[in-house]
């Protein structure tokens, strides 16, 4: 069964960047590029998950919508 997490992606003052998934609290990684970042968040989704089957927990589903919000300054 496939399972689908929204993902984000935040540019670190320091370089690289911080991904996490708001839906599962806790599973955060950091990278050098974005694309290691998609890598090592899949990783750490697959083992969040992973490890919530193994405790048989519930594999939470999600409801985010992100909409961007522009307004005059």
């Amino acid at each position: 069964m496939a399972h689908r997490f929204t993902v984000i992606f935040e540019k670190e003052e320091e370089g690289g960047y911080h991904a996490f998934s708001p839906t599962l609290p806790g599973c955060h990684t950091q990278s050098e590029t974005i694309e290691e970042g998609i890598e090592n968040i899949r990783e750490a989704i697959e083992l969040y998950v992973g490890s919530l089957a193994e405790d048989g927990l519930p594999i939470p589903t999600e409801d985010i919508l992100i909409k961007p919000i522009e307004i005059a300054v």
